[in-house]
């Protein structure tokens, strides 16, 4: 039984093709717009419900990112800590765990201050569906049309310039022998 598989060159090369490794130049404007867009609804938050308040743009990106790192670093854990209640509650509880962390970035925030419980529970709310509409445009402006991606669409096959035909130099194939790969 022969095994075969395909390495992408471009991953692990520091030349040119679309993934240059760890710092691909395309990361940088995708964190840059999704925290604007965070900002962006942390802002629409304290427009809409009367006991969320942000003095400033600067207060506001300070927020989002404190939401960011937040949502990145301990909600994954208080997911995983209050699962038996999420399953019971059918998910709901998935919105107090986002009023916690909006909580928490109103402390660590100067000039962003939320009061009361359901202000930051429908805070929460707003933010997470404003990010989402917003994030889902942005998705939309970066998806490539059909076709554009490697191995999708016409044009793919032998002398196109990509695939795994006999002048391309993008993939390596590698078959399993034994217990090596050549």
């Amino acid at each position: 039984m022969r095994r075969q598989t395909r390495i992408n060159i471009h991953r692990f090369s520091t030349g040119q093709g679309p993934g240059r490794g760890p710092y691909d130049s395309t990361l940088f404007p995708i964190v840059l717009a999704k925290w604007l867009i965070t900002t962006a609804a942390v802002f629409a938050a304290a427009y809409m419900i009367e006991n969320i308040e942000v003095s400033g743009f600067l207060s506001a990106l300070v927020a989002a990112a404190a939401i960011g790192l937040l949502n990145l670093f301990f909600r994954p854990v208080l997911l995983v800590l209050t699962l038996p209640i999420n399953v019971m509650s059918l998910g709901l509880f998935t919105f107090i765990i986002n009023a916690l962390m909006l909580k928490i970035a109103s402390v660590l925030t100067p000039g962003f201050l939320v009061v009361g419980f359901w202000s930051t529970v429908f805070g929460s709310i707003i933010i997470s569906l404003v990010s989402w509409i917003l994030n889902s445009l942005l998705a939309d402006i970066q998806r490539p049309g059909p076709g554009s991606g490697p191995g999708s669409g016409p044009g793919q096959g032998p002398g196109s310039g990509r695939g795994s035909g006999p002048g391309s130099d993008d993939h390596i194939d590698l078959e399993k022998r034994g217990d090596r790969w050549e």
